[in-house]
């Protein structure tokens, strides 16, 4: 393990349990969706933190260079907001999905994780990619909840199966259908400025030619991609019905809100909000 990681660890080690729930920043998302009142799920912004610049404020990225100690203050916040333990991960752009339970350790290498139970935050970091928070109802009762990292790689996959696919391909012993699964779309790159190669296209396209819908030609042979839209089609096409939140407009872009949302592809240098859900 790296020296930095280290350090990083051994801060979050120190997170305390907060003594009361407090209210989420009002810069804040709180998802508009119809999920039993057992849930509670939340998209940071930049604002409510302790996090010097570039990081300003409420950065929630580990391993983007920021100091470790604030790092510490900021998911404190974000603990006590949602009451509740939200379980981070190092991401990789891949499709390992974590099932996560109280021995669960923070910063685990996955794309997304899935729990049914309480006090638990499934729980991803973004900063252009495309958070998707997921609730299973049923019976008018939340029984399990989850949250997937889908950037570009994981959300195309390899040969069809991405990361929509692992996780509804993770459910489907327990039946927990897909059709019983809200999801909510959190903030990313919009389909104004996502700049994409053939590649990216080709990829989506080996898995469904509806996918070109998501695509707008420029010159040179590249493409504005639409994030929102490529995650709304492998959503429908697993099965599920209730699809909330991103749907592409400007408002939802994280690299044409410099104020609001962290970007990479705009700042390099950057820091991370989270998109959490939990079942209380």
């Amino acid at each position: 393990m790296l020296a930095a990681q280290a350090r990083v660890y051994a801060w979050a080690m120190q997170i305390s349990e907060p003594t009361a729930p407090a209210q989420p920043h009002p810069d804040w998302l709180v998802p508009d969706w119809p999920v039993p009142p057992s849930v509670r799920a939340l998209c940071t912004t930049r604002a409510g933190g302790v996090s010097q610049a570039p990081y300003h404020s409420m950065n929630l990225g580990a391993f983007v260079g920021d100091s470790p100690q604030a790092v510490v203050h900021n998911v404190q916040r974000l603990t006590q907001a949602l009451d509740a333990r939200p379980v981070l991960l190092k991401q990789v752009h891949g499709t390992h999905l974590l099932a996560l339970d109280t021995q669960t350790p923070d910063y685990q290498e996955a794309d997304g994780s899935y729990t049914g139970q309480h006090g638990l935050a499934c729980t991803v970091g973004i900063a252009d990619c495309l958070p998707i928070l997921l609730c299973h109802v049923a019976d008018g009762q939340a029984t399990q909840v989850g949250a997937l990292h889908a950037g570009w790689r994981g959300l195309a996959g390899e040969e069809g199966v991405g990361v929509v696919e692992a996780f509804f391909a993770s459910q489907a012993a327990t039946g927990r259908p897909p059709a019983q699964w809200l999801a909510w779309l959190g903030p990313c790159i919009g389909p104004q400025v996502f700049e994409v190669g053939p590649e990216v296209r080709a990829a989506f396209m080996a898995f469904s030619a509806q996918a070109a819908q998501a695509f707008v030609p420029l010159a040179g042979g590249k493409f504005l991609a639409d994030l929102p839209l490529l995650a709304r089609q492998r959503l429908a096409a697993s099965g599920v019905q209730a699809v909330f939140g991103n749907d592409g407009s400007a408002t939802w872009c994280a690299v044409g809100n410099p104020s609001r949302f962290f970007s990479y592809r705009r700042d390099k240098v950057t820091g991370r909000q989270v998109a959490s859900i939990c079942l209380l």
